[in-house]
């Protein structure tokens, strides 16, 4: 009786749905702002957002999309970044610029699955890079992970656990003794071996962070992501505090210095130096800072924030400019970061962001996909064969079958793919934050099905023999819409279901996720993908 109520229900709501309306009117979600002036993004690959307005000027973010706790490496006139990847396998991307505002991705350092990955650290010495990963691997805790190449794009080493427990959130440092060190979140830390491949002393603590008041608005104090850049005479530890999501107004930036990384460490007066005081501000959460400097000499910082309105978008990374002041400190002058700021000087314009769109030509994974924590052997369920990938199935649903996922960093898009159904298996196309929190639409040889907020919908099935559909999926400002096509897209079916997903994020399912697009494949035999495209709608 409930379930025939509720279908009744949703009956008469697409019943209404069915009239002509304005979907940007009925769906958009405003972004609160202090200048109400409309935002408007230059686009690039795909129609893609882009930092660079093409007249010295950029707007933020510089990597559109779920790029949280950026570290950043100065390398000669080269600058590379990598982001925490969770559970994403391929992860830790590693991506390129020549100005610190057009960024492009070269290859994933982490080709295999780790576990769930967070706040890493990109750095080098004497001539070698090194990534500092903590891993939660299993049910074994957190663990500090090392790899190392010899160039920047790899080959990348397997990963060494170093066996420091507990801890995440790592900063490399050389001391002023020559020796190498790691903080990592307490804010604590440990000496490391000369090759900077184990710990060489036990965890000691480093500073006690400067406390904001009590009265503040923040999610708990959380001291963590020290980073530590020796500038003149000094060294400079950049902490957050705060928490990283819950209220907007948490998440902040402070620092302090010290003349040797033993401490005393001195609490800056300025402090914060980052901080959101109100939702109205268009970047909430903002926090996880690094320094870096700019290609004429002047600095910049680099750190995370979520966009108002657009949570699901996950943690976006932001570039502001800073400067150092006659008291030996530095300060953030970005301002308002809703508006386009000059870009530093001196660098040289390269390419800016990646193509989504993938015809499966080639014979490697592209460096959109990754799987949503896959086993190990998950990554050998991948095929190419002729104009297509080949995705081996497994599990029953979306629940139990890591998806093959794509980053998207766009308020409103649209994506199709073409599925093969092979030997019974049963495929589709999602929007997915995990295994609790998706939706979409899938087919099996036999039956469409319907996915609304990680649960299928019985109700909703419907009979349909097919072997191959093509669906598109169209985010416009969090209303989505699923088309499908049994010509090759000649002609579409909307799919009767829209649905609103302003709500998949971190403050309502945990994880500091975002929604992608995902492709799974289940049941038995495989599916074969092929001719997937994105185009964002718009970049305001």
């Amino acid at each position: 009786m409930v379930n025939h109520s509720r279908r009744d229900a949703f009956k008469l709501v697409l019943a209404g749905a069915a009239a002509p309306f304005s979907l940007r009117a009925a769906a958009a979600i405003p972004c609160a702002r202090r200048d109400e002036t409309p935002v408007r993004w230059r686009t690039g690959i795909e129609g893609q957002r882009q930092a660079d307005l093409g007249d010295g000027t950029y707007r933020n973010p510089i990597v559109a999309g779920d790029h949280p706790d950026p570290t950043i490496l100065k390398d000669g006139d080269d600058y590379y970044m990598t982001f925490t990847s969770f559970q994403s396998s391929p992860g830790l991307e590693i991506w390129h610029s020549t100005d610190l505002v057009n960024w492009v991705p070269l290859k994933p350092a982490l080709t295999r699955p780790l576990g769930n990955v967070f706040a890493v650290d990109l750095c080098r010495h004497a001539g070698r890079y090194f990534i500092y990963i903590p891993a939660m691997v299993g049910d074994t805790g957190w663990s500090i992970h090392v790899i190392w190449a010899d160039h920047i794009e790899g080959p990348w080493s397997d990963p060494i656990d170093m066996k420091i427990g507990g801890c995440i959130d790592p900063g490399h440092v050389v001391g002023e003794d020559g020796r190498r060190y790691l903080f990592v979140n307490g804010i604590r830390y440990i000496r490391l071996s000369d090759n900077g491949l184990a710990a060489d002393g036990a965890l000691q603590q480093a500073y006690s962070p400067w406390r904001y008041p009590d009265d503040w608005v923040v999610e708990d104090f959380a001291p963590e992501g020290p980073k530590l850049l020796r500038h003149g005479a000094w060294f400079y530890l950049i902490t957050a505090v705060g928490g990283t999501a819950g209220p907007p107004t948490g998440h902040m930036v402070i620092t302090a210095r010290s003349k040797s990384v033993h401490g005393p460490w001195e609490h800056c007066p300025h402090n914060p130096l980052v901080r959101t005081t109100s939702a109205a501000e268009p970047w909430w959460s903002r926090g996880h800072a690094s320094l870096v400097e700019g290609p004429a000499g002047d600095w910049w910082m680099v750190y995370h924030g979520y966009e108002n309105g657009f949570r699901t978008l996950g943690r976006q990374t932001l570039l502001e400019p800073i400067e150092w002041t006659a008291d030996g400190w530095f300060r953030a002058r970005g301002g308002d970061l809703s508006r386009p700021l000059p870009k530093p000087k001196g660098g040289r314009r390269g390419r800016s962001g990646q193509a989504l769109s993938d015809a499966f030509a080639t014979g490697a994974l592209g460096a959109q996909w990754s799987f949503h924590d896959p086993r190990p052997e998950d990554t050998r369920r991948i095929r190419h064969e002729a104009g297509g990938l080949r995705i081996a199935a497994r599990g029953s649903s979306p629940s139990d079958s890591p998806p093959l996922t794509c980053l998207p960093g766009d308020r409103a898009y649209m994506a199709e793919v073409t599925l093969d159904l092979v030997g019974g298996a049963e495929g589709g196309l999602l929007l997915f934050y995990n295994p609790k929190a998706f939706v979409g639409i899938g087919f099996s040889p036999h039956t469409m099905k319907t996915f609304e907020y990680a649960q299928e919908q019985p109700w909703m099935r419907a009979p349909m023999a097919t072997t191959r559909v093509r669906m598109r999926l169209t985010n416009d400002h969090h209303v989505v819409t699923f088309h499908y096509s049994h010509d090759g897209g000649k002609t579409w079916v909307k799919h009767d279901l829209r649905m609103e997903v302003s709500g998949i994020h971190h403050n309502v399912f945990g994880g500091f996720l975002s929604l992608r697009i995902g492709i799974y494949s289940a049941g038995e035999g495989s599916i074969v993908a092929r001719d997937f495209s994105y185009r964002a709608i718009d970049a305001g």
